[in-house]
């Protein structure tokens, strides 16, 4: 051997060692799962529809089998805890403008007007030019009573619009003044808007104009938006009184959709010293493509079949050992998709008093790293958690990134809702260990019919997952390592 190659090998990294038996096991329970959670049979696992009704006895059915019990702790509905969701669409969209008290011509075809409740209403409030405004804070006299005319410039996020109409506005016009175009915010925004059944979605009012059309508006009362937007880029810019109003309406329709979620649970010897949560989504978008596509159905495959194949065989290793101090629960919520509607179900509706839950574990598109990819914590330094998570990888003899990259995705997630609820939870996983992994999965089959079974599963980080959170669950699990905390 050369003095050269010798050299080579004694710095060449150590070559992987090929699965174990137990991982090959595991690796094909996680498969079949995947497989059956994800064929067209089970229709893309929309809520409320028969691929849910297939979804949830596949896994309830697992569940029972492995040895859990219903963690409702609801007589009434075991197993499956009912979430009444209630998706609006918009339905009409009316404008109609006046100077001193006199209608006066406007184009319907160049205005949208947009309302998340069922109905919102203005009418002959005057207009009350505020610019882009950013960096302003208005009393509510300012505002009371007045529609708020606003520039979109490159393009707005709802923040200020929400502000202005937190602030007392009676309705918000968007002047659509840079890039986009009124048939982009409609292709965007005519798209059905989901919450919970008693949340209380109210009175906002939102509108869109093309700029052709408010400068043609403007010129009633003798003024340009060109005019307007040279004062309003002016750094003493004050809000200019329109000399117009405007009767505004919108509606939309209603469709209720009943679905549930899924909790089962392991009991442990203290359940009076709190639990571990563990927590996959079970939903997808269900037909998703019309023809003359070919693949109409999103599956789901890797988001988030992957999740709960994970959840069901944790339970499984868990089952298996010795039993815990505190309980472990297992909930497979509904309406990811749609807001992260089930997880916020959960928590506002718990089956024990959310401070009791020690640590949650979110566990959602995972089939995407090699073995021994190492772990990151989404939701890094925004719980208590990681100082013990750090403990257990180290017993478990993994790596965990010491960089919080992956927080980018934590709104994207479960966790993110019942972190609002002060569950202190997180994502543990390989499929965040090399951020550019799962950038390139958002940019390519996520959300699409293409995340399917046509493309061959990356088995072996969700392999480690699966064990290291069967760790953690342990670890959290167990007064000694983690005794309670002092009232």
């Amino acid at each position: 051997m050369s003095v050269w190659l010798g050299a080579a090998l004694a710095f060449a990294p150590p070559a992987q060692a090929a699965p174990s038996r137990a991982d090959r096991e595991l690796e094909a329970r996680l498969r079949a799962h995947i497989e059956v959670l994800a064929s067209d049979d089970f229709e893309g696992r929309e809520p409320g529809t028969e691929g849910e009704a297939k979804t949830l006895r596949y896994l309830g059915r697992q569940w029972y089998d492995i040895g859990l019990v219903s963690g409702t702790n609801d007589p009434g509905n075991e197993w499956f805890a009912p979430v009444t969701l209630v998706a609006r669409e918009p339905a009409s969209s009316a404008a109609q403008f006046f100077r001193r008290g006199k209608r006066v011509w406007f184009d319907p075809a160049k205005i949208l007007m947009l309302t998340s409740g069922k109905r919102s209403l203005v009418r002959e409030a005057p207009l009350l030019f505020v610019g882009r405004a950013e960096g302003m804070d208005f009393t509510r006299n300012e505002l009371a009573g007045r529609v708020a005319v606003m520039l979109d410039g490159d393009g707005i996020d709802s923040e200020r619009q929400s502000k202005l109409l937190a602030q007392g506005a009676s309705a918000v016009i968007t002047v659509l003044d840079g890039d986009r175009t009124l048939d982009q915010v409609a292709a965007r925004r005519r798209r059905s808007g989901y919450a919970l059944a008693e949340d209380s979605l109210g009175g906002d009012l939102e509108g869109f104009v093309t700029r052709d059309a408010m400068d043609d508006l403007l010129r009633y009362s003798g003024r340009t938006l060109a005019a307007l937007e040279k004062v309003a880029a002016g750094p003493d810019f004050r809000p200019v009184m329109l000399d117009l109003s405007a009767s505004l309406e919108a509606t939309t329709r209603e469709t209720t959709i009943r679905t549930h979620n899924l909790i089962g649970k392991l009991p442990g010897r203290r359940p009076d010293a709190g639990a571990v949560l563990l927590v996959a989504h079970w939903d997808h978008f269900g037909t998703c493509a019309a023809p003359p596509a070919e693949d109409l159905i999103c599956n789901g495959a890797i988001d988030n079949a992957s999740g709960v194949a994970a959840l069901t065989e944790i339970a499984r290793r868990l089952a298996r050992g010795p039993q815990l101090d505190r309980d472990v629960y297992f909930l497979a919520t509904t309406a990811e998709e749609l807001g992260l509607l089930g997880a916020h179900a959960f928590a506002e509706n718990p089956p024990l008093p959310p401070n009791q839950i020690v640590a949650g574990f979110n566990i959602d598109s995972i089939a995407l790293a090699p073995q021994g990819t190492p772990f990151a914590i989404v939701g890094r330094g925004m719980t208590g958690l990681d100082a013990e998570i750090e403990k257990a990888a180290r017993h478990e003899k993994v790596k965990i990134v010491a960089s919080d990259e992956a927080n980018e995705y934590v709104k994207r997630q479960d966790g993110w809702a019942l972190m609002q609820h002060d569950i202190p939870t997180v994502m543990v996983t390989t499929a965040y260990g090399d951020i550019s992994r799962i950038k390139a999965f958002f940019d390519g089959d996520y959300h699409r019919p293409s995340d399917d079974l046509s493309h061959p599963l990356q088995l072996g980080g969700e392999v480690d997952d699966v064990k290291l959170l069967t760790a953690l669950a342990r670890w959290f699990g167990d007064l000694r390592r983690v005794p309670m905390k002092a009232k």
